[in-house]
């Protein structure tokens, strides 16, 4: 039976595990981050010993069809907030509220760590990335740039 727009019923969400990793490492290169599956294997790993941090997958029919990270970030200028790092459904899935289930669990997820805010950057390129969110009921409240340097 093909689902339909908010059709999410077969769909389940749990923590996401470290044999997980190949699955993720597709669904990242969907994303736009070529990552090997044995990076992303042990980040997993590392994400499942830090308490303040989590990754939710989505599965449907056993398959890890979308992931979501997030985390609290502690700032000296500013209250704790949950940042999700990445959230990616697998292409052909897409619009049909997978996505939203798994920010719902990662606004859960913030709460419980008694975080009041969750926070999400997004490429400016990404303009479905930015309706989905605005639709999601996040608010745009900042542009920044990026800057980076190699250690």
């Amino acid at each position: 039976m093909a689902m339909t727009v908010n059709d999410t019923a077969g769909v389940s969400i749990r923590r996401g595990r470290v044999d997980d990793a190949a699955a993720v490492a597709v669904l990242s290169d969907q994303l736009g981050y070529l990552t090997p599956e044995i990076d992303v294997k042990e980040r997993l790993a590392e994400i499942e010993r830090v308490p303040t941090q989590a990754v939710f997958v989505s599965c449907l029919g056993g398959e890890v069809v979308g992931w979501v990270d997030v985390a609290v970030v502690l700032h000296l200028q500013s209250r704790r907030f949950a940042l999700i790092g990445g959230l990616v459904v697998k292409e052909g899935l897409r619009g049909m509220g997978i996505g939203k289930r798994l920010c719902q669990e990662a606004e859960t997820w913030a709460r419980e760590q008694g975080v009041d805010a969750v926070r999400v950057t997004s490429r400016s390129t990404r303009a479905d990335a930015h309706r989905f969110y605005l639709r999601d009921g996040y608010r745009e409240v900042k542009t920044s740039r990026v800057f980076e340097k190699q250690l």
